[in-house]
């Protein structure tokens, strides 16, 4: 399951949107009438007036499953699991409503409730992507629903609007992070494609903090754009290619000592990456043998008979140690 948090001015523009959409399906609503749209936006309104100063009042969440799960997913079952999702990111005591679209192939609902709760107090959107993460981890855990395996597989062409450029932006800069070696490298090949990067310093310093990405009027976060996009994450990714580069230079130059040293470089980098994120991280020979950093004939040497050298010397050393010739 996943979930996407958006916060919005006008109720009348998305329950619209949620409710009078062909195949839309009323499943829940609580505080406001059920008959058509303009009354729930009228009963939406009149409750945001007890905080006229909240500019975004409306809170809409959208709830996504696999194509996979549409068995498990009854309307009954699709609406507890949607106020379970909601006690856990704290929507509660307002209004909501619960509509469920059949426009796509996988199944989906959206929740459109009010930030100004039931006694006038403000529902947070502080953490808003945290604490969805978070929820939807748990409810697809705990019922066993099918795991998505990345943006890969996401379909591009039915994307439209700031969804359409994020991908766009994601696919341009995780290319590009497979043969650039450094900062000015990868803002040229994304400049030929009309992306530019903003960094933003620390203040008073020259030390980066964080990093955007703009492609025609639209900015936004590497991190935003996937975890796997933030400054320092890129970073990283930049410094290990241009380590394989250099592992690489080493060996056609017959230097063996400095070779291995940046393979053990390498392998620390790939473990670390792995260590923060499981089931992302690479092999080292993965890595090393990738097409585009491939110099030379492959490395003859595999991760086995690495670890078989290191346990010959480590025995070697032990019976030095106990005074045992050989």
């Amino acid at each position: 399951m996943m979930g996407k948090p958006i916060t919005g001015r006008s109720f009348g523009g998305c329950v619209r949107y949620v409710v009078n959409k062909p195949e839309a399906k009323i499943l829940s609503a609580e505080g406001v009438r059920m008959q058509n749209a303009n009354a729930m936006i009228q009963d939406f309104n009149m409750q945001r007036k007890m905080r006229p100063e909240l500019g975004k009042a409306v809170g809409h969440q959208v709830l996504s499953w696999s194509k996979e799960d549409l068995l498990k997913l009854s309307d009954d079952i699709m609406v507890e699991r949607a106020k379970e999702y909601m006690e856990k990111v704290g929507i509660r005591t307002t209004q909501y409503v619960i509509v469920r679209h059949s426009d796509r192939d996988h199944p989906h609902l959206h929740i459109v409730y009010n930030r100004v709760d039931n006694n006038g107090k403000t529902i947070s959107d502080k953490n808003n992507f945290a604490k969805n993460v978070k929820a939807c981890k748990e409810i697809t855990l705990k019922y066993g629903y099918h795991i998505g395996e990345g943006k890969d597989l996401v379909n591009r062409q039915s994307l439209q609007g700031r969804e359409k450029v994020r991908y766009e932006l994601y696919d341009a800069i995780k290319a590009d992070m497979k043969t650039a070696t450094n900062w000015k490298q990868l803002e040229g090949q994304l400049a030929r494609q009309g992306i530019t990067i903003a960094y933003k310093f620390r203040s008073g310093t020259n030390e980066v903090q964080g990093i955007s990405f703009e492609k025609g009027n639209i900015k936004m976060k590497g991190s935003a754009i996937d975890r796997s996009l933030s400054f320092v994450r890129i970073d990283a990714n930049l410094n290990r290619n241009q380590q394989v580069q250099q592992y690489h230079a080493a060996r056609e130059a017959n230097q063996p000592l400095v070779a291995n040293q940046l393979r053990e470089s390498i392998r620390e980098s790939v473990q670390a990456e792995y260590s923060h994120n499981p089931g992302t991280g690479k092999g080292i020979l993965e890595v090393l043998l990738e097409p585009q950093f491939v110099a030379g004939p492959p490395d003859p040497m595999g991760d086995a008979d690495i670890a078989r050298r290191k346990r010959k010397k480590h025995e070697a050393e032990h019976s030095r140690s106990q005074g045992i010739s050989r």
